[in-house]
Protein backbone atom coordinates (compact mmCIF):
# COMPACT_ATOMS: atom_id res chain seq x y z
CA UNK A 1 0.00 0.00 0.00
CA UNK A 2 1.53 3.63 -0.79
CA UNK A 3 1.82 6.22 1.90
CA UNK A 4 -1.10 8.29 -0.01
CA UNK A 5 -3.15 5.33 0.01
CA UNK A 6 -2.78 4.69 4.35
CA UNK A 7 -3.49 9.06 4.21
CA UNK A 8 -6.18 8.93 2.28
CA UNK A 9 -8.96 7.46 4.79
CA UNK A 10 -9.97 10.46 6.62
CA UNK A 11 -10.13 8.45 10.02
CA UNK A 12 -6.66 7.37 10.00
CA UNK A 13 -5.95 11.31 9.42
CA UNK A 14 -7.54 12.14 12.20
CA UNK A 15 -5.76 9.33 14.53
CA UNK A 16 -2.34 10.85 13.17
CA UNK A 17 -3.50 14.16 13.81
CA UNK A 18 -4.03 12.56 17.40
CA UNK A 19 -0.90 10.82 17.64
CA UNK A 20 0.56 14.00 16.68
CA UNK A 21 -0.38 15.54 20.23
CA UNK A 22 1.84 13.19 21.83
CA UNK A 23 1.78 9.71 22.43
CA UNK A 24 -1.87 7.82 23.32
CA UNK A 25 -3.34 4.69 24.73
CA UNK A 26 -5.67 3.16 22.24
CA UNK A 27 -8.45 3.73 24.33
CA UNK A 28 -7.65 7.19 24.15
CA UNK A 29 -7.78 7.26 20.14
CA UNK A 30 -10.98 5.08 20.01
CA UNK A 31 -12.54 7.88 22.21
CA UNK A 32 -11.68 10.59 20.01
CA UNK A 33 -12.44 8.62 16.62
CA UNK A 34 -15.14 6.86 17.93
CA UNK A 35 -16.84 10.50 18.66
CA UNK A 36 -16.24 11.81 15.97
CA UNK A 37 -16.73 9.52 13.09
CA UNK A 38 -19.41 7.04 15.11
CA UNK A 39 -16.91 3.64 14.45
CA UNK A 40 -16.32 0.91 16.62
CA UNK A 41 -13.54 0.17 18.90
CA UNK A 42 -12.52 -2.57 16.45
CA UNK A 43 -12.12 -0.51 13.29
CA UNK A 44 -10.52 1.86 15.13
CA UNK A 45 -7.82 -1.23 16.01
CA UNK A 46 -8.31 -1.76 12.36
CA UNK A 47 -7.08 1.60 11.52
CA UNK A 48 -4.29 1.88 13.79
CA UNK A 49 -3.21 -1.99 12.55
CA UNK A 50 -2.66 -0.12 9.40
CA UNK A 51 -0.76 2.82 10.41
CA UNK A 52 1.89 0.32 11.99
CA UNK A 53 2.08 -1.85 9.25
CA UNK A 54 2.91 1.30 6.87
CA UNK A 55 5.10 3.12 9.34
CA UNK A 56 3.14 5.96 10.47
CA UNK A 57 2.61 4.88 14.01
CA UNK A 58 4.92 2.84 17.07
CA UNK A 59 2.74 1.13 19.75
CA UNK A 60 4.38 0.07 23.24
CA UNK A 61 2.79 -1.54 25.92
CA UNK A 62 2.55 0.13 29.26
CA UNK A 63 1.26 -2.57 31.44
CA UNK A 64 -2.66 -3.41 30.19
CA UNK A 65 -2.51 -0.53 27.62
CA UNK A 66 -0.80 -0.17 24.53
CA UNK A 67 0.59 3.18 23.87
CA UNK A 68 0.81 4.56 19.93
CA UNK A 69 2.79 7.28 18.69
CA UNK A 70 4.01 8.91 15.07
CA UNK A 71 6.49 6.86 13.18
CA UNK A 72 8.32 9.88 11.27
CA UNK A 73 9.49 7.04 8.96
CA UNK A 74 6.43 7.28 7.36
CA UNK A 75 6.52 10.74 6.96
CA UNK A 76 9.26 11.09 5.77
CA UNK A 77 8.58 8.63 2.82
CA UNK A 78 5.04 10.82 1.93
CA UNK A 79 8.16 14.25 2.58
CA UNK A 80 10.62 12.29 -0.07
CA UNK A 81 7.60 11.92 -2.53
CA UNK A 82 6.80 15.78 -2.58
CA UNK A 83 10.02 16.96 -2.62
CA UNK A 84 10.14 16.58 -6.51
CA UNK A 85 7.09 18.95 -6.60
CA UNK A 86 8.48 21.54 -4.15
CA UNK A 87 10.16 23.58 -6.68
CA UNK A 88 6.43 24.42 -8.37
CA UNK A 89 5.49 26.73 -5.20
CA UNK A 90 8.97 27.56 -3.54
CA UNK A 91 9.74 30.62 -5.70
CA UNK A 92 6.27 31.74 -5.82
CA UNK A 93 6.30 31.52 -1.93
CA UNK A 94 9.44 33.77 -1.36
CA UNK A 95 7.31 36.34 -4.25
CA UNK A 96 4.53 36.26 -1.33
CA UNK A 97 6.71 36.73 1.14
CA UNK A 98 8.48 39.86 -0.89
CA UNK A 99 4.65 40.79 -1.29
CA UNK A 100 3.87 41.34 1.77
CA UNK A 101 6.73 43.00 3.11
CA UNK A 102 6.65 45.61 0.34
CA UNK A 103 2.93 46.26 1.34
CA UNK A 104 3.45 46.46 5.37
CA UNK A 105 6.40 49.09 4.25
CA UNK A 106 3.87 51.06 2.42
CA UNK A 107 1.49 51.21 5.05
CA UNK A 108 3.82 52.38 8.11
CA UNK A 109 3.38 56.05 8.83
CA UNK A 110 6.03 58.37 7.89
CA UNK A 111 9.18 58.55 10.74
CA UNK A 112 8.54 61.86 12.21
CA UNK A 113 11.44 64.41 12.82
CA UNK A 114 12.93 64.92 16.13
Amino acid sequence: MHAFDVLGDPVRRRILEVLAEGEASAGAVTDVVRAEFGISQPAVSQHLKVLREHGFATVRPDGTRRLYAVDPAGMQEVDAWLEQFRGFWTGRLAALGTELARGRKARRPPAEDA
